[in-house]
């Protein structure tokens, strides 16, 4: 292919009948198509066990568009354009015969572009079935060619670290390494992306961003539904591995990360693992002490009665699966040795956000009797998207009076552009083939390595220590004495909460 050449793109996804496809990926390629970041010519094919007429099928994903995209409904012209280039296909995971088919339909599409595509195979289904599409896309040579072809997978990415060992080395066997993208839409947020470009291009605060100067960093990720009909899996999951293991993780990374060279995927992914591998492993007894674990009971979100964790559709009665975790890890590497990182999430709590907070080091040398309130850099991921610096400053008038105030940045006041939304961002790097903000095997079995300290002790003291919160409530009391010496308590925006006091 000649040099600069565009190169058409046929796109994948296996489940499109499920809520991912409807509720994210086509919003999110109909927004990329609008929006001209798609290739001219483009196909996608929609995979699934389920008989269905593609005309229904495809109202029914604009019902999606409409209902789910940032931009609102669709323009009738716009998705008359898009819903051409979408084909329904039936076929089971299981048959030979769904492959076969679905390699005539890619071979035809380029045939009539007469060049080759860009293929990308996104796996939109149970994690029981990862193995068998990417067997099917093996054996039918579908996804052969490392520079053009990709697959996507979901999290999560396996179910504890050899189950993560051995998911790596069957995909492993049938592509490259470079070719499969592990997804986390978290890492897509553009408030996630722009804490590097915050750290790195900004000098003003790389110089503090190590033990010297910074006393402890929160970083927390509030969710106000319960489980609701994702009782059977998350039964089996908890917030450990469904929000700790690679969201939080995740977002522990980008903050404590060491400056890479140049911005290089694999150099910028290498400085992720190295910070992965410096956490301190816990034994049983420093997981009791530093790790705490908490479930649901009935209460009230927003004056909505919400029932107890052990009542919820497919939850087991006697259920001791986690719906929150807070826990206190260390960085044992030079930058960070000392500073506790306190993590927390969980379910059925006051409001939905996502918050990280750099906590500096109080004054060494006090002048003034009321400097009392440390500098504190917040990062709101959501509900917005925003970055404030607390900082003390003189009360007008004749008196030395300090008042702690914040310097603000929020996108909405910043930049007119509208903000995409993460699927947008990861699908656009798959398509580009930068794989930047997916996961490599070893950072996935790292940050396994990680939480698997935790999962073995809970699983060897099921009931030990599950602590109780109402729905409605943040926490148990446990994860704020957990915090000392310190903080008092969890950092929440306060103008928003002060509304539900």
């Amino acid at each position: 292919m000649k040099p600069g050449k565009i190169i058409p793109a046929a796109i994948t996804i296996f489940g499109a009948k499920g809520d991912l496809t409807k509720r994210k990926l086509i919003p999110a390629l109909y927004n990329l198509y609008t929006d001209k970041h798609l290739p001219p010519l483009f196909t996608i094919y929609c995979v699934d066990f389920l008989a269905e007429d593609e005309a229904a099928f495809k109202q029914d994903l604009l019902a999606g568009i409409n209902e789910f995209s940032r931009n609102g409904k669709a323009d009738e012209k716009e998705w008359e354009g898009f819903a051409k280039n979408i084909h329904y296909l039936q076929g089971d995971f299981l048959k030979t015969e769904t492959y076969t088919n679905l390699k005539d339909q890619l071979t035809a599409f380029e045939k009539k572009q007469k060049q080759s595509s860009t293929r990308v195979f996104y796996f939109a289904v149970a994690p029981r079935f990862i193995e068998i599409i990417a067997e099917g896309l093996y054996k039918h040579d579908l996804c052969n060619r490392d520079g053009l072809d990709r697959i996507v997978v979901e999290k999560p990415f396996g179910t504890d670290l050899d189950s993560a060992k051995k998911l790596n080395r069957f995909l492993g066997k049938r592509f490259a390494e470079k070719q499969i993208y592990r997804i986390d839409h978290y890492l897509g947020k553009e408030a996630v992306q722009n804490i590097m470009a915050f750290r790195f291009a900004n000098y003003v605060f790389e110089p503090l961003w190590n033990k010297k100067y910074i006393d402890h960093i929160q970083i927390s990720v509030a969710e106000e539904v319960g489980v609701g009909k994702r009782g059977g899996y998350y039964d089996g999951s908890g917030a450990l591995r469904d929000m700790v293991q690679n969201h939080l993780l995740q977002l522990l990374c980008i903050v404590a990360m060491d400056s890479p060279k140049f911005y290089k995927s694999e150099l910028i992914r290498d400085a992720k693992v190295k910070v992965l591998k410096d956490i301190r492993q816990y034994t049983p007894a420093q997981v009791l002490k530093n790790v705490i674990r908490g479930q649901y009971t009935a209460g009230n979100v927003h004056g909505t009665p919400r029932p107890p964790y052990r009542k919820e559709e497919h939850v087991l009665s006697t259920s001791n699966t986690e719906t929150f975790v807070a826990a206190r890890l260390f960085i044992d590497n030079e930058r960070w040795k000392g500073v506790p990182f306190f993590l927390r999430t969980g379910k059925s709590m006051p409001v939905q956000s996502s918050v990280i907070v750099i906590q500096f080091k109080d004054s060494p040398h006090k002048i003034f009797k009321d400097d009392i309130t440390p500098n504190r850099l917040i990062i709101s991921i959501q509900p917005e998207l925003e970055i404030s610096l607390l900082f003390e400053s003189k009360v007008p008038g004749l008196k030395m009076k300090l008042k702690p105030v914040e310097m603000d940045f929020t996108y909405q006041e910043s930049y007119t552009e509208t903000i995409p939304e993460a699927y947008e961002a990861l699908l656009l790097d798959v398509l580009d083939g930068n794989p930047t903000l997916f996961m490599r095997a070893d950072q996935v079995e790292a940050a396994w390595k990680v939480v698997m300290p935790i999962v073995d002790t809970w699983k060897k003291y099921p009931a030990k220590e599950l602590h109780l919160y109402k729905a409605g409530t943040w926490g148990p009391t446990a994860a704020t004495v957990l915090l000392k010496p310190y903080a008092k308590d969890w950092f929440r925006l306060s103008a928003r909460e002060e509304s539900i006091k």
